[in-house]
This record gives C-alpha cells, sequence and structure tokens, in this order.
C-alpha cells in the first residue's frame, strides 16, 4: 500500500497554493514552494504538469479516466450445496466471491478468477447500478487461474452494460501508476492505488506465469477484478497476493503490498479460447523446463540465476529438432527475459501450433540461439525413456546416492524432476523435488516400477509423495495439495461470500 506523504512547511506564513506552485509538491520534486510573480500566476490558463489537473474543483485527480471504468467492475457471487450434511435444505446457498469486469458488453462477457467460481454450480452478478443478474459459466483454466462468465439478461431485456477498455500489458514499465478496484472484505466497490512494482513475476507456483506485481492494496473480495492503468484501462486481472504475516486475529493472508495480476496479454488468450471452445489448449515444444537456482548454476559453473534449464527433451519434438538438449539454460525467449521455467510456459502456453519462437540459452557458458515450432498438445501421456520417464507434463527419474543426504537418507523411490506449468501434473500439485513412492497403489522403489504402474493409464493416478518430513497422499483426480512456507504464503485472494 502507498504511504501517504506528509508534506512539512513553515507555519510562520501562510501563502495561496496555485496549481503551478502545487505542482512541484505533486510530483515529490521538493517541499519548498516557489512562488510565482502575479502576472505570471493570473496568465497561467493551466498546470505544467503531466498530473491530471480538475480545474473547476481545483485538485489533481484521476476520477475523469477511471470513472469511465467503475461500472464494468461487478460483484460475483459462487452459490451451491454444501458436500456434508444438510438440513434438507437444496437451494444453493453462497460459498464464496469476488469481483469481476465487462470485458463485452454487448455479449456480457465478465472475467473473473477460477478460484472465486470453483466448485459453483450458480452465479450471480452485482452491478454498481444496483441490478443484480444470473451468470452461466462459459469456462475456467486452472492454470491461470481466470474464468469467463455470461451476464443472462432478463426476460430477453436489453443489458445496456458498460465494458472496460483493454490496453496492452506488454507496454507496461515498472512504475507506472495501477489501480485496483474490487469488493474487498465485505465492502462496497473500493478502489486503491500504487505503482507497478515489477514485470514479468515467475517461480510462484506451478502455473502459467507472467504476474504484474503491484503495491496498489489487494485484499479479500479483490480476486477477479481489474487492475486499471491512470487511464482507466484494464491492464491485468488481480489473483494472488503474497503475505508473510499474521494479522490481529493470527490469521495470515492480509495486505502487504506484494499483489499480482494476470496481464491482458495472457488473459486475451485465454479469454479467446474460453469463449470458442470452452477450454484452453496450449502448445508444445516437446522440452520439459526447471528454474535455474543457486545450486544447479554452480554445478553448471554459471554465474547466473535467472532462467530455464532443460531438464529433458522429447524425442521427435521441435525443442529436439532445434537442437536443445538436456543442461542447457534458455535466458530469452521471444525476446522476452526468462526468469524460471515460468516465464518459458507462460511465452510457449499462448503461442497458436505453427508459431515459431526465438529462444537464447547457454551451453557450456556460451550463448547459442535457435528457432522451434509450437505444436499442438499431445494426447500421449507417458513417453518412458532409458533414464527418465514423461508422463502428463511431469519428468521423473531414479534416486541416486548423490540425492540420499538432500532426501534424508530415502534412496527408493522415484524424484519428480519438473513439472510442466498448467499440465495435469501441475494441476494435481505435484512439485519438483517430490519423491514419488508409490502410484495407483503400486510401490515404486524406481523407475521401472513407475514406468508399469503408469503403462496405458489415460490420467495420473492416485501417487503417494514424500514431500521434506512430510508424506501426502494425492487421490486420482483430487485438487492441489495445500502448503504455505514458514515466512511468505503466496495465495489466491480470497473472498467473502
Amino acid at each position: 500500500m502507498p504511504r501517504s506523504n506528509i508534506l512539512s512547511g513553515s507555519a510562520l506564513c501562510l501563502v495561496m497554493l496555485t496549481p503551478v506552485a502545487l505542482a512541484p509538491l505533486a510530483l515529490g520534486l521538493s517541499s519548498t514552494v516557489v512562488l510565482a510573480a502575479p502576472a505570471m500566476v493570473q496568465t497561467a490558463s493551466t498546470p505544467q504538469t503531466p498530473m491530471p489537473y480538475d480545474a473547476r474543483r481545483g485538485v489533481f485527480s484521476f476520477a475523469a479516466g477511471l470513472e469511465r471504468s467503475l461500472p464494468a467492475v461487478v460483484q460475483v457471487t459462487t452459490l451451491g450445496t454444501s458436500a456434508g450434511p444438510t438440513s434438507g435444505e437444496t437451494e444453493p446457498a453462497a460459498m464464496q466471491g469476488g469481483s469481476g469486469v465487462v470485458i463485452d458488453a454487448a455479449e456480457g462477457i465478465v472475467v473473473t478468477n477460477n478460484h472465486v467460481i470453483k466448485g459453483g454450480s450458480k452465479f450471480t452478478i452485482d452491478l454498481t447500478d444496483g441490478r443484480l443478474f444470473d451468470a452461466t459459466l462459459i469456462g475456467a483454466d486452472t492454470a491461470t487461474d481466470l474464468a469467463v462468465l455470461r451476464i443472462e439478461p432478463i426476460d430477453g431485456q436489453r443489458l445496456n452494460l458498460s465494458q472496460v477498455e483493454i490496453a496492452d500489458s506488454d507496454t507496461l514499465r515498472t512504475g507506472d501508476l495501477a489501480f485496483a478496484v474490487g469488493y474487498p472484505l465485505g465492502l462496497d466497490q473500493t478502489l486503491t492505488m500504487g505503482v507497478i512494482s515489477g514485470l514479468g513475476r515467475s517461480g510462484l507456483g506451478d502455473a502459467v506465469e507472467d504476474y504484474i506485481q503491484t503495491d496498489a492494496a489487494v485484499n479479500s473480495g479483490n480476486s477477479g477484478g481489474p487492475l486499471l492503468d491512470s487511464r482507466g484501462r484494464l491492464i491485468g486481472i488481480n489473483t494472488s497476493i503474497l503475505s508473510g504475516g499474521s494479522n490481529m486475529f493470527g490469521m495470515g493472508g492480509g495486505n502487504d503490498g506484494i499483489a499480482f495480476a494476470v496481464p491482458t496479454r495472457i488473459m486475451r488468450f485465454v479469454v479467446d479460447q474460453l469463449r470458442s471452445t470452452g477450454e484452453v489448449k496450449r502448445g508444445r515444444i516437446g522440452a520439459i523446463t526447471g528454474s535455474l537456482n543457486a545450486e544447479r548454476a554452480r554445478a553448471l559453473g554459471l554465474r547466473i540465476v535467472r532462467g530455464a534449464i532443460v531438464e529433458d527433451v522429447a524425442p521427435g519434438s521441435p525443442a529436439e529438432a532445434a537442437g536443445l538438449r538436456p543442461n542447457d539454460v534458455i535466458t530469452r525467449i521471444q525476446n522476452r527475459p526468462v526468469a524460471n521455467a515460468g516465464s518459458v510456459q507462460a511465452t510457449v502456453g499462448i503461442a497458436a501450433p505453427g508459431t515459431r519462437l526465438e529462444v537464447a540459452y547457454l551451453r557450456d557458458g556460451r550463448e547459442q540461439t535457435a528457432s522451434l515450432a509450437v505444436e499442438a498438445p499431445t494426447t500421449a501421456g507417458v513417453v518412458v525413456g532409458a533414464t527418465a520417464v514423461q508422463a502428463f507434463g511431469a519428468q521423473f527419474r531414479d534416486l541416486t546416492p548423490d540425492d540420499e543426504k538432500a532426501f534424508s537418507g530415502q534412496t527408493t523411490g522415484v524424484l519428480v524432476v519438473a513439472v510442466e506449468g498448467g499440465s495435469p501434473a501441475a494441476q494435481r500439485a505435484l512439485q519438483a523435488g517430490d519423491v514419488v513412492t508409490a502410484a495407483g497403489g503400486q510401490g515404486t522403489a524406481n523407475l521401472a516400477n513407475l514406468a508399469a504402474a503408469l503403462s496405458g493409464a489415460q490420467s495420473l493416478p492416485s501417487l503417494s509423495v514424500r514431500r521434506g518430513e512430510e508424506t501426502l497422499e494425492i487421490a486420482e483426480g483430487s485438487g492441489p495439495v495445500e502448503t504455505a512456507a514458514p515466512d511468505a504464503v503466496m495465495i489466491e485472494v480470497p473472498a467473502q461470500p
């Protein structure tokens, strides 16, 4: 949350601050007011400052640009029936809620978060003018945490909605002003202001990640609401926050000034696919990548810790045709810097099949380039190699003697080397570093056991996983396993029903 600047000055004299005199203060250039000559003040019709100025009220304000977009920001309520014991009531009750934004007024199309609508059977939309509508779910995408709803007109009447203008998120710069709009903590529509704190944020999970980071206050209920620029244009969908502490009630998840939004570059791709087919089909290049870290960098003799390391390359894939090999470190893709594996998937995952991608990578410390074509997703779930198995977006290998210390002396099991963002394995919350000890009820002491357990499987079976000191059971078709780091927790921004 941006801190309020307290401007102090001499209390010995009172001066009338004109818009010209106020400009340096508003821009934070100096706390010293330079008074212009009266003649100069009279002839100045507009302030010489980039800050928008409302001459009628005599205040600096962004209201003119933002007010056009505020009617497009809606409140989303998700209703459903409890899975537990009931009192006989069958009508859906409010489960959770959040915010959303209208991007197509004619068709009543609303974008929100997947975690806002997850598990619901009915959805309602509240508008700023007090109207309430039912909405139909068009589709949702777990990997980007986006969902698309359609507002249903009442008795065939016109909806008369407002829609937001969409800006190109690739034009953003760190330091740009940003405004988050939504319905936080049970309040009515609320606007908060901050700046773009960073771009291309990833490594926060196994999703398709290329987040905008902002310090605009985002809290419970802001999920799915828009992040706007200073002209009121949509630049992202607020999705999650990074929270490192707890509130006065001992609960985490409060605003610490670090929030993340899905950029419109990714939102457009996902929304277009959901509207046309009801699902998102991502391209692939046949390379499973992991995030470069300090330990791997030292092992490879590199002096960088940003990049995506190629863990394996599928036979006959575009990555193999382009000459990529295991241990290559991808540093740029489509001239965009690669922070880690999520950066690669964020680009590959929104490229149509046939698109050529330019890749820069390091091999033996020397930079090389390659051009590869994105191919349509394959239906083959399991590829068995001599030293690794690729299955449903994850790569597995045998534990080695060198792994014994890292995994508390465990020498049997199969190590998860990498998980592709947005894949079935990622959606099941499998993580790199997990040790699989059983699959489909069969013990997996080694890679051969795992290959046998996965043979002919159409989906990832139930898994027994060792993660650190914990043993986790991931049932077939189960959702993510909730985990939390002790010092900082990346969470979806929850919403009160």
